[in-house]
């Protein structure tokens, strides 16, 4: 506000200076001029605290902004994440929150300024001419239409970019964390033309972007040299005339240039604010999205661990059903493993049950308590599983094992860690338990991670524990050791493992064999083989050698 009361005082006494010396008032001059100095030091002082509390601001709102996208990034259903790329969620996070900074830090002090600034300025030009005001307002709608008609085009391009920048990312982000699996096959030039064509897909529309945001300045420039021509050559004129004098031409010619200052400015920064608007149409897309329904807030609680699956039913994409008419009653205490062919739905049922997804019909229920009935945190809570992939964050081995609580004493961790035989592993590292592994346990071998992974679903001592491909990726030595920690941790538990590796789980108390989603066969190890089905052409496959 002090600088723009500044900024329209300071031509006012510039043309009662002028109007001074036409007059021969010499007097009068040096006090109008220390009053002009000392405008201007206010107008400079004000400027510059002007500049640290916009930048405050726009820290402190993106800092907001990013929190509430991560915390709904985190609470986000399972199903959204598997459906966008990771690399375009975090460019919404990064590239479109900053942008979006940008904006607030530059674009919107100058905006507040610039309508107060206008307002000042129309309403000190009323003061001294009616007629030229009015002349200053000729170019303003030649101004809203070319800023209507470019905005259009620049919105457009702008968006679009934002979205290229976002599918480049994903492509980034992908290949590096796959990097291995990219030179395992000799694909690095087919990746290097994947990511070289999106690319020049940005190139080009931040081009064309950039040319139609930055011809918004020199199309401005040019309307508002018009208006200084037409305020200078009737001011001129009128002052012939005697109906301005000299001073009030020269006041009238700044705060011309005063009118029409905010309106290039914002100009200028049009493509800044558009590609902050396209930022924010991003960012609040996933903001929009239905975070993830926890339930009923009813607390499950476990006394035997007995899990039933009723007549399941569920599809990922409508019209095409993964899981058809499943029935399965897992007693509490005991050992239940599901095998079969890739894609049969093992891991699928292992959603449904963590509800990750929700069945589309029929019932799962532990203890006989519909799962729906109750907290998805409670349930979560109740239950330990490993997962296919191993999960481990950039952090210390001790963070990573006691992830699910870090009350739980370094007595019962290196206990946990034990049973898993994850203490050798960690024996090996430089720091013990105070290792940081980098990349997510990049530092480590898959069998290691895997030991790391068993261990820290020990530590949450659940009454349900799931191994989902637990020791498919450890060598038989390490998987001999790891099934006889499993006897140990599994006794008075309900379990459910699902391996490719028969050898893991020839000791279940039922091995249930799915095909196409659907149970084809259960009972024991010694039962399946007698029946000589699909569970007997699966074992041969793997211990005989023979051939589907």
């Amino acid at each position: 506000l002090v600088t723009v009361i500044a900024s329209v005082i300071a031509p006012s006494m510039q043309s009662r200076a002028i109007d001074s010396l036409v007059a021969g008032e010499f007097g009068r001059v040096p006090k109008i001029l220390l009053t002009m100095l000392a405008l201007y030091a206010f107008h400079a002082g004000a400027t510059l605290l002007q500049g640290f509390f916009s930048a405050t601001l726009s820290r402190n709102v993106i800092r907001r902004l990013r929190a509430q996208l991560f915390n709904k990034i985190i609470n986000l259903p399972v199903s959204y994440l598997d459906t966008h790329s990771h690399g375009d969620i975090m460019s919404r996070m990064t590239n479109d929150a900053e942008n979006v900074s940008t904006v607030i830090s530059q674009s919107l002090t100058s905006l507040f300024s610039g309508v107060l600034t206008l307002l000042g300025t129309i309403t000190v030009m009323l003061s001294f001419s009616v007629p030229l005001t009015f002349l200053t307002f000729s170019t303003v709608i030649l101004t809203v239409i070319v800023t209507k008609i470019m905005s259009y085009l620049m919105h457009k391009f702008y968006v679009k970019r934002q979205v290229l920048l976002g599918t480049l990312n994903g492509i980034v982000e992908e290949k590096v964390s796959f990097g291995k699996t990219v030179t395992a096959y000799n694909l690095e030039s087919r990746t290097i033309d994947e990511f070289t064509k999106a690319s020049d897909s940005l190139t080009k529309t931040g081009i064309i972007a950039d040319i139609i945001g930055n011809a918004m300045g020199p199309l401005m420039n040019m309307l508002n040299n018009c208006s200084f021509v037409i305020v200078a050559a009737i001011g001129a004129w009128f002052a012939l005339k005697g109906y301005i004098s000299v001073g009030v031409i020269s006041a009238f010619i700044i705060y011309s240039k005063q009118f029409s200052r905010p309106i290039n400015e914002l100009a200028q920064l049009y493509g800044q604010i558009e590609t902050a608007v396209a930022g924010a149409e991003r960012i609040f897309s996933i903001l929009d999205e239905p975070g993830e329904d926890h339930g009923p807030n009813l607390p499950l609680n476990v006394s035997g661990g007995v899990i039933e699956f009723k007549n399941v039913n569920f599809s990922y994409v409508k019209g095409k059903q993964i899981i058809h008419d499943f029935t399965l009653k897992v007693e509490a205490g005991k050992k239940i493993a599901l095998v079969g062919s890739t894609g049969c739905g093992k891991t699928t049922i292992v959603n449904l049950l963590m509800r990750f997804y929700d069945i589309d019909s029929g019932s799962i229920t532990v203890d006989g308590t519909d799962i729906r009935e109750i907290s998805k945190d409670s349930l979560r809570d109740s239950i330990g599983i490993v997962l296919q992939d191993t999960v481990l964050f950039s952090d210390t081995v001790r963070a990573n094992l006691k992830y699910a609580d870090q009350t739980i004493s370094d007595q019962k961790m290196i206990e946990a860690a034990a049973l898993a035989n994850c203490d050798k592993v960690v024996e090996t590292l430089s720091d013990g338990y105070d290792t940081i592994l980098t990349g997510g346990g990049a530092n480590l071998s898959q069998g290691q991670r895997q030991l790391l992974t068993i261990s820290r679903a020990f530590l949450s001592y659940p009454k349900i524990l799931i191994l989902d491909e637990a020791t498919s990726s450890v060598d038989t030595r390490t998987e001999r050791n790891i099934q006889d920690a499993m006897v140990r941790l599994m006794q008075n538990r309900t379990s459910l493992i699902i391996a490719h590796r028969l050898s893991t789980i020839q000791d279940a108390d039922m091995i249930v064999v799915m095909d196409k989603g659907r149970i084809i066969e259960k009972g024991t190890h010694r039962e399946l083989l007698a029946k000589g089905g699909n569970y007997y052409q699966l074992y041969m496959t793997q211990f005989a050698g023979n051939s589907i």
